[in-house]
């Protein structure tokens, strides 16, 4: 009887739930004209995620943060030079009591909780860096912002080309495009025009993505953001 109870009480496996038909994400491989030809294939993994929003932030707060310098610096009336002595004696002379002229409320006297260099530094976990950076990318390429240029589109540096390929896209500004050192055209195609940021896959940011309205990519990049982001 308890083996009864025993086997009744036991739960039965869960049966596989069928698989979803795997989806494909695409992005438009513009040519020369900033017309498409074809679609480039994208890996889902990395823009098809979840844009998850408070790991973007944390991202976004950690590159802003990155840019800056933290070199600034002022003196207290510890670093001020002179105002060894005490200007007057204590008592007697009918003004207020004062102990060194660098004082903060004294002209060319020091600062008052003065600001000393420091680092801004905030660190962020590599696996959620990573997740916003896949969100980021997710977002440009569901809102159809995202493009791939194809590797032989700018063999030669030309802006009057990049400035119609711009036009025939018809994305608004800013772009950040993502190039490798061996497109050297591409790079100095783009280089030059307002509002328009070149920068090399392992310096692609959260923040410069999420800054941009559009994102160009070359199909020669396209592996190495997609492996930073994996």
């Amino acid at each position: 009887m308890a083996a009864d109870k025993a086997s009744t009480g036991r739960r039965r496996p869960k049966e596989s739930a069928a698989a979803s038909p795997a989806r494909t994400i695409s992005a438009p491989l513009l040519g020369v004209s900033g017309q498409s030809s074809r679609e480039a294939t994208l890996d889902e993994s990395v823009f098809g995620s979840d844009v998850k929003p408070h790991l973007v932030h944390e991202a976004v707060r950690a590159d802003l943060n990155a840019r800056r310098a933290g070199t600034q610096s002022a003196k207290s009336r510890g670093l001020v030079a002179g105002g060894r002595g005490k200007p007057w004696r204590q008592k007697g002379t009918g003004r207020a009591r004062a102990g060194t002229i660098r004082a903060p409320q004294w002209v060319g006297g020091g600062v008052a909780f003065p600001p000393q260099p420091r680092g801004y530094a905030v660190k962020v976990n590599r696996k959620a860096y990573r997740s916003a950076l896949r969100g980021a990318l997710s977002s440009h390429a569901s809102e159809g912002t995202l493009a791939v240029v194809d590797k032989s589109a700018f063999d030669e540096p030309s802006t009057k080309k990049a400035a119609a390929f711009i036009d025939a896209w018809g994305q608004e500004l800013p772009v950040l495009l993502v190039a490798t050192d061996d497109e050297v055209g591409l790079a100095k195609s783009f280089r030059n025009l307002e509002r328009v940021v070149v920068v090399h896959p392992s310096e692609v940011e959260v923040a410069a993505i999420l800054w941009a309205r559009a994102l160009l990519v070359s199909e020669t990049a396209l592996e190495a953001v997609q492996g930073r982001a994996s």
